[in-house]
């Protein structure tokens, strides 16, 4: 049997040369993905450095959130009052500025894998210094920085090069003098260090001389669990005492739990692109078998045993596996480049880490390929094996008549398998809160269940071919006379090769269609209800994007906005997060604990906010204090308006009044809090200011009024929709990335079968040349063919894609996602499938049209 396939690979070459495209493509996008996630893992992994490194205790002012290994305390120690104390050794004093950079080229540089960047103060002590300086030195005056190699490397700066630096409240150029690595690497856990004097960062914390927000201690010869405890007891209450070993281990846990997270998101997409190959390599291999049907059936003629039969094509498929994998884990690299570009766009940059080359980047896509192949050939193995010896006298092109029970068993069996994914629905919204998470939790499964519909939808395809190809053959008849008749004899007799190559346009379909459906949507609720929202006139923002949205605007520009001329109101929206602390989240069951609640709070000048902002509900003029919350909000924690709630900011914990209930239809500018700018200060003083509205005023002048500001630009109210909807909406760019390579997939599917049913029928093109059948005949067969593959794949593609999205619907409830189609939609999409159809259909036809008689009788 290996010699036998030996020889029938080699001599039909040409014939599996479609197939082993397509599995290259479709191992190529596999490999891909999985490159992409171990470079994320590795740049998250990556800069697993601390800080820390030689630090034993770290003594920190007031109190910090435990849920968050990376969160600044809220309180303040004097240096004096650690140094000098039994079994300490050295002290130094630290502070965390979170900032914004700028590289050469004025972009924003982008911490590595979604982590901060912050200005710390250099440690000029060598026994607690973690900073290894590769080039330069030490920062000593007041605008010098030392950065971390990330930073020098992402922005293409070098020492002695200038730094703009965006601080909380006003922006500054700093000349870099030193790059530093720490513990070898190129960040550390919580992302980008700027290094400055200690001074200069005193100032930009707001701390009083001789004062920090930790102090790093080195112990004389103490084990540091006995050294925490001894200045915990004489410090009192008014600081936290921690191992520094207990700061790493939690930061470490996080950057796990990060790139766990990462490897499952890829891996989700990731799935898009197996079932894609499998559905492809799976119609590639079944029609193939279909070609060979007589020769199959000589073998069986001839003494093969089914079992060897079978064993033949796993044989092709095995040989076929491995060459693909080969050539598709070549092909992953540029596409894990694509990805990593595509993801680096919306504000995740992961170039901290190199492309992957280890033993898992090359063998798993090259194992995941063989078995995808083997798995794909599986069931046109078992049909090989049924191919009667008296089947070697039938036509090849011919379809055996079948029963329809096993068909249809087989559809409801594939069908019950999406149930998988359907049946935890329930569990979701049950469990989780209203808000983001549910509704894309509930996204993920119901897309994940309509994509395994495609696959019973496809075991149903023939069941549509012989109405839907009496319908085309019809038509055929009217326009092309003797041609749409013999079409039609063709399609209603071929179900099973129709069938296949629309099975592939239906998925490209369904894909092009749901996600169509899904974007305007999405695009045309956020462009209305931001409209009806946002009241003001126009919008100041920051051109540039960080992981965690827009980048920040200097404090002083909605002063610098308020005194344009014409200007009736001017706001600054500040952003921070917050932890609610009581009441407490309730725990998922008695033995779990329980998920911490973080609330993103907006901050806004209260006499202004009326005049830029129309939030729903009954909004009154907040005080001090006092906190709206959004009903959603209210509603999943079991708040009442009136509440006293408690909740923990960058200042600790401070008791709020709940004193009105709100809601943010657009869900761009306050989703989950709203507190006045006295409050916000009181919550965190260096919140980040995210826009600042306009009332009144023209473009021009605003523009004029910033022009020496950079990375800031004036947008009007349309504008600054879209441009926060676009904030709101990021990785869909990679989701677009995957779904684009996706479709191509497909299509290449498709045009491989209908291109492999041309020559499975050169003996019967053939003989019509000899009984008289013009090319131009021959053509309008093929063509008409072709029409009733749109007809099919683009009926039960639309089918899908409507289905899809009304299913997200029904499940999430969310006006976000209603299947109303722009009127223009299904005429594209059909267009669209019809032109791919027919170009792709265009070299057959114009082959099966030059078939010669004698080449004819020849043929299989």
């Amino acid at each position: 049997m290996w010699l036998i396939a030996r020889r029938s690979f080699a001599e039909g070459w040409l014939r599996l040369a479609a197939t082993l495209l397509a599995a290259v493509f479709s191992i190529g996008l596999i490999a891909g993905s999985l490159q992409f996630t171990l470079r994320a893992q590795e740049a998250v992994s990556g800069s697993n450095a601390s800080e820390y490194s030689r630090a034993d205790v770290l003594v920190q002012g007031g109190s910090v959130d435990t849920d968050d290994p990376y969160a600044a305390p809220d309180g303040r120690v004097a240096l004096s009052a650690v140094a000098g104390r039994p079994g300490v050794a050295a002290v130094a004093g630290d502070a965390m500025v979170p900032v914004t950079a700028n590289g050469s080229d004025g972009k924003l540089i982008l911490p590595p894998a979604g982590a901060g960047t912050t200005l710390r103060p250099w440690t000029s002590d060598a026994r607690l210094n973690p900073y290894h300086l590769e080039s330069g030195r030490a920062p000593a005056a007041a605008d010098e920085v030392a950065v971390t190699r990330h930073v020098a490397r992402a922005g293409k700066l070098d020492a002695g090069d200038p730094l703009r630096v965006m601080l909380p409240k006003q922006s500054r150029t700093m000349k870099i003098v030193g790059v530093v690595t720490v513990q070898g690497l190129s960040a550390v856990a919580s992302g980008d260090l700027l290094l400055a004097a200690p001074s200069t960062v005193q100032q930009a914390a707001g701390l009083p001389a001789g004062t920090w927000q930790s102090v790093w201690v080195k112990s004389a010869g103490v084990p540091p669990k006995k050294l925490r405890g001894d200045l915990a007891r004489d410090l009192g209450q008014d600081v936290t005492v921690r191992t520094a070993a207990g700061v790493r281990h939690a930061q470490s846990a996080d950057l796990q739990g990060a790139g766990a997270a990462i490897g499952g998101a890829i891996g989700m997409l990731a799935s898009v692109a197996v079932f894609v190959g499998l559905f492809v390599v799976a119609n590639t291999f079944g029609t193939l078998v279909r070609q060979r049907t007589r020769r199959l059936a000589l073998l069986s003629a001839i003494g093969a045993t089914p079992r060897q039969i079978k064993r033949l094509i796993r044989w092709e498929a095995l040989a076929l596996g491995v060459i693909a994998s080969a050539g598709g884990v070549l092909l992953g690299y540029p596409i894990s480049a694509l990805l990593t570009r595509l993801f680096a766009e919306d504000g995740f940059d992961i170039t901290a880490a190199d492309a992957q080359y280890g033993w898992i980047a090359l063998a798993a896509p090259a194992v995941t390929g063989i078995f995808v192949t083997q798995f794909a050939a599986w069931r046109a193995a078992r049909r090989a094996a049924r191919i009667s010896p008296m089947q070697a006298l039938r036509v090849a092109s011919a379809d055996t008549p079948g029963r329809r029970w096993p068909r249809l068993l087989g559809a409801l069996a594939v069908f019950a398998c999406a149930w998988m994914f359907f049946g935890p629905i329930f569990a979701v919204r049950l469990e989780e809160p209203p808000g983001p998470d549910r509704t894309v939790a509930t996204c993920v499964l119901v897309l994940m269940g309509c994509m395994t519909t495609v696959g019973a939808l496809a075991v149903l395809a023939p069941f549509f071919v012989g109405p839907l190809g009496g319908l085309v053959g019809r038509v055929g008849t009217a326009v092309s006379g003797e041609a749409g008749r013999l079409a039609r004899a063709t399609i209603t007799r071929s179900s099973r090769r129709v069938s296949s190559a629309a099975s592939s346009l239906m998925l490209g379909v369904a894909l092009v269609g749901a996600t169509a459906l899904i974007v305007l949507s999405v695009d045309a609720r956020f462009d209305t209800a931001g409209k009806q929202v946002m009241r003001a006139d126009h919008a100041i923002a920051a051109t540039g994007t960080t992981s965690n949205g827009p980048a920040p605007l200097p404090r002083d520009a909605a002063a610098k906005a308020a005194a344009v001329p014409g200007v009736s109101a001017a706001t600054a929206l500040t952003v921070s997060d917050i932890k609610l602390v009581d009441p407490p989240p309730k725990r998922p069951s008695p033995e779990e604990a329980p998920e911490p609640v973080y609330l993103t709070v907006t901050g806004a000048d209260q006499a202004a906010l009326p005049s830029v902002l129309k939030l729903g509900g009954h909004l009154p003029r907040l005080g001090d204090g006092e906190i709206a919350l959004t009903s959603t909000i209210m509603k999943g924690q079991h708040i009442r308006k009136g509440q006293k709630i408690v909740v923990r900011g960058a200042q600790g914990r401070i008791p709020l009044t709940v004193a009105a209930a709100y809601h943010d239809p657009s869900h761009l500018f306050a989703d989950m809090a709203v507190v006045s700018s006295a409050t916000m200060d009181r919550l965190d003083p260096d919140a980040s200011t995210q826009v600042v509205l306009v009332r009144g005023g023209s473009e021009q002048a605003l523009t004029h009024a910033f022009a020496d500001t950079p990375g800031v630009k004036v947008l009007d109210r349309s504008a600054y929709v879209k441009t926060a909807a676009d904030a709101m909406t990021k990785g869909m760019r990679v989701i677009y990335g995957f779904i684009g390579m996706a479709l191509v997939l497909a299509l290449f599917g498709m045009a491989t079968t209908v291109s492999m049913s041309v020559s499975d029928r050169t003996r019967e093109f053939g003989l019509l040349g000899a009984v008289g059948a013009t090319m131009t005949q021959i053509k309008a067969i093929v063509r008409w063919e072709a029409a009733a593959v749109v007809l099919l794949g683009t009926l039960l593609g639309l089918g899908t894609a409507l289905g899809t999205v009304y299913l997200m619907h029904l499940a999430t409830g969310s006006s976000f996602l209603t299947p109303n189609p722009r009127w223009w939609l299904f005429p594209a999409v059909i267009a669209g499938a019809a032109v791919v159809t027919l170009a792709t259909s265009a070299f057959p036809s114009r082959r099966a049209a030059t078939v010669p008689i004698l080449e004819a009788t020849k043929a299989e």
